[in-house]
Formats: C-alpha cells, structure tokens, sequence
C-alpha cells in the first residue's frame, strides 16, 4: 500500500480532512479532488487525497477562491510530477557515468592555460619553473 491507494470512505476522509462529506461530494463534482470508485460506484480516498482535501481546506481558509485553488493544485502536482522526472534523470545519468568506463578526465595545461584530455589516473605534469614579471 502507497499513498495514491485507495482505500478510505468518504466519511473516514471527510473526518480526516476536518470536512463535511457533502463538501468532498462536491469537490468531486467540480474535479478538485477526484477519488477513485469502487465496483459499487462508491467514492475511496486515498492518503493523497485528503492531503490534498487538508489543502484545499487550508488554501480556502486563506479566501482563494475554488478555480484558484484547483490551479494552484494542478500547478503543485505538476511540480511533483517534473521533480519526480528530474529524480529519473538524475538516476539514468548517475548509473551511466559508472557503467561507462571510457570516462575522461580534464585538466588545465601548461603555459597556455589550454584544456587537455587525460586517462584515468594521470595527473598533469607540472613544471617547478619560477617567472618573475616585471613591469
């Protein structure tokens, strides 16, 4: 079990909301906050849900309005959604550098100051040569 599954009545998250279950009906009504249905056609609840039914009930406590309320919901679930793309990325990118074995290393070059290539486990050589500048 996750938080996405669906498993309270409407009355068990109303109460875990601090909502009237007439408020949940409609904000099922307008797709605020949709449930999933049982075979029966009855409204479950998940944990997301009343999390998101305790926003609502926060945000509208403020005075937004509900369009704004179902914006600023839709806004905070796509964040979730491209953090959670962000988080796959991160993972593909790690778990290639380590597979890749042909990693290259960069270093700043001689005099010039150039960028070169290196094999893993060379380090540049560095000349103990002192300049001295005069103007």
């Amino acid at each position: 079990m996750d938080r996405y599954t669906p498993v309270f009545a409407i009355a068990a998250a109303a109460e875990l909301a601090e909502l009237h279950p007439q408020t949940l009906r409609q904000y099922d009504r307008i797709g605020l906050v949709s449930p999933k249905r049982t075979a029966g056609n009855t409204r479950r609840y998940s944990l997301h849900d009343v999390s998101q039914l305790q926003e609502v009930g926060r945000l509208s406590a403020e005075g937004l309005s509900l369009e704004g309320i179902r914006r600023v919901l839709k806004l905070e679930n796509r964040v979730r959604e491209l953090e959670e793309h962000v988080r796959e990325l991160e993972r593909a990118l790690s778990e290639e550098r380590l597979q890749r074995p042909e990693r290259r290393v960069f270093a700043a070059g001689g005099a010039g100051g150039e960028v070169v290539t290196l094999r893993r486990g060379t380090r540049v050589r560095r000349s103990s040569e002192v300049v001295v500048w005069r103007p």
